[in-house]
């Protein structure tokens, strides 16, 4: 631990022209006297730090010395390529590994560059949760992610409606999708999709020895040609389609044609539209009547509310008689 400090001590050091104690104990989460000691350490070690005196005083690395610990370690490397996600690197147990990946960057870089992250953080933020809601960082999600980092075989119980099963899995993946997290992995017999919330167990996969399998937690081979991102997409694609299972009618106004992506699935309303305007287009009227695939009536009912009088529910009749009603109840508050 202390040889770590030291470490950041002089990489800290490196990077800029000089620091006060202050600064290098509010950056090493330590006391300024143990800031003090351990800049006699590294004294007593060859490594030339001067101490600059009165209120204007500092520490500073004599004669452009410059440490050759700037190589970054892979599990540095693969956290720095996550630094613009830092909420995801806290969730992962990777945020010590990044801090310490962007010093190593910058003792690295030339004077005149050592403001690039300082620049590249006021451009660029991604804000990963959905509005109006309260992300929860799953408890099992920082042990998950170091067995995707080492390629490491898991054996998880995973919660299924109200049952649990196990299963053996090889973590390739993790994905942040709207502040919930989920593991792409390998089965048996396939890759799956699993939410992490859901994992209420695990450990690392157990083999036996004898029959010539691997050991308990060792690594496996991935396959070269997974791609992540692809995956992803390809699932969440088929994710939408599977859970469409039934249909609703609707007539349009050219501003409900424009809102009804927003309100409902938006691939499935933008396919609605536009094989309805390749059908025919709009009425005498100037209204689109559009065939549109949905969860359930109850979900439409929840979504189709956002059009108001901007879309009339022509079927299913169960459907529109719910919107009749509404709609009367509506107009009875405003009399």
């Amino acid at each position: 631990m202390r040889a770590a400090r030291l470490i950041k001590m002089v990489l800290l050091l490196q990077a800029r022209p000089s620091m006060t104690g202050v600064e290098l104990a509010r950056e090493l989460e330590v006391s300024e006297r143990t800031v003090a000691r351990d800049v006699l350490s590294l004294s007593e070690a060859g490594v030339p730090v001067y101490a600059d005196r009165g209120r204007a005083g500092g520490y500073r690395l004599i004669g452009g010395y410059r440490t050759r610990l700037t190589g970054l370690g892979r599990s540095e490397a693969e956290a720095l390529f996550l630094s613009g996600v830092p909420s995801a690197l806290r969730e992962m147990g990777l945020a010590d590994a990044a801090s310490a990946a962007r010093l190593k960057v910058s003792a690295a870089l030339l004077p005149e560059l050592r403001d690039a992250a300082t620049g590249v953080a006021q451009r660029f933020h991604l804000d990963a949760p959905a509005w109006y809601q309260e992300p929860e960082t799953p408890a099992l999600l920082p042990g998950i992610a170091d067995a995707v980092w080492d390629d490491r075989r898991i054996t998880a119980r995973y919660r299924r409606k109200d049952t649990e099963v196990e299963r053996e899995l090889e973590p390739y993946g993790l994905v942040l999708k709207a502040g919930v997290w989920y593991l792409a992995a390998r089965t048996e017999r396939d890759f799956r999709v699993y939410r992490v919330d859901r994992f209420t167990a695990v450990a690392l996969a157990e083999r036996d020895r004898a029959s010539g399998a691997e050991a308990a937690g060792e690594r496996f081979t991935r396959e070269a040609s997974f791609d992540l991102p692809a995956f992803w997409a390809e699932r969440a694609a088929q994710f939408a389609r599977s859970i469409l299972r039934e249909e609703v009618v609707l007539r349009l106004s050219a501003r409900g044609v424009r809102q009804l992506p927003y309100v409902t699935e938006r691939a499935a309303a933008r396919e609605a539209i536009a094989r309805a305007q390749s059908a025919g287009g709009p009425d005498e009227q100037g209204r689109l009547t559009v065939t549109l695939p949905v969860e359930s009536a109850d979900v439409a009912y929840a979504q189709l509310l956002g059009l108001g009088p901007e879309g009339e529910i022509l079927a299913p009749p169960g459907l529109r008689a719910q919107f009749a009603a509404a709609a009367r109840r509506t107009a009875a508050l405003y009399t």
